[in-house]
Formats: C-alpha cells, sequence, structure tokens
C-alpha cells in the first residue's frame, strides 16, 4: 500500500480522487474500486514473484525494476486502457518505482533475518 503514496498524494494536492487509478485497475477486468483492489493486489504479488526469482535487492536494482515494470505496465499494456492512460504519468510511474524499491528492500531484510 506505501507504494501508492506518491499517486495518492497527487490526487489529493490537485482535488482528483485518490481512488482513480484504483478505479482504472478494475476497469481491466470491467469493474469498479473492488475489482481494482483485486488487480491491484493480483498484480503486485504476481511482480512480487518474479523479483523474488530473479533476486532482484536492493534500492537500486528495485528502482530499476520498477522502471521496467512501469514501462511494462503502463506504457505497453495500459496505453490499450482509456482509463489506465488518462492516469498522471509521473506519479504513476513513481508508484512503480515505491513498489520495486519497497519490494526489493523488504527481500534484503527477510533474507538477513534468516
Amino acid at each position: 500500500m506505501l507504494s501508492g503514496v506518491p499517486s495518492t498524494a497527487h490526487a489529493l494536492a490537485v482535488g482528483d480522487s485518490p481512488l482513480r487509478a484504483t478505479r482504472a485497475a478494475g476497469s481491466l477486468v470491467g469493474g469498479g474500486v473492488r475489482a481494482g483492489v483485486v488487480v491491484h493486489l493480483g498484480v503486485s504479488a504476481f511482480w512480487m514473484f518474479v523479483l523474488t526469482r530473479l533476486r532482484v535487492r536492493g534500492v537500486v536494482g528495485g528502482a530499476v525494476a520498477g522502471l521496467l515494470i512501469a514501462a511494462l505496465d503502463l506504457e505497453v499494456i495500459g496505453r490499450h486502457n482509456v482509463q489506465i492512460r488518462s492516469l498522471p504519468r509521473v506519479p504513476q510511474w513513481l508508484d512503480h518505482v515505491a513498489f520495486g524499491v519497497l519490494a526489493c528492500s523488504v527481500q534484503v531484510d527477510r533474507r538477513q533475518a534468516g
């Protein structure tokens, strides 16, 4: 959930709905906010699996992974969806970078703790 801070802060700052990105994700499966939560969870779980299997670690690795994930999610897949395409780009890209950094930092912490 912390990886959504950039787009949520941006939405609140400009008077937009902080749930706009969630609704956009839900539109991929024909639903609204509930569907968007499920889509976000599923996509996040998928990327966590990929990052774990690829053994991406640390802040820099996570940031690079986040940029690559954003390129695929937003610019390749998302460009075919009007709601995703209409989201402000920079906050969405920052969300993806935050996800990568957080996901890969958690992996490092777990490995060190184990």
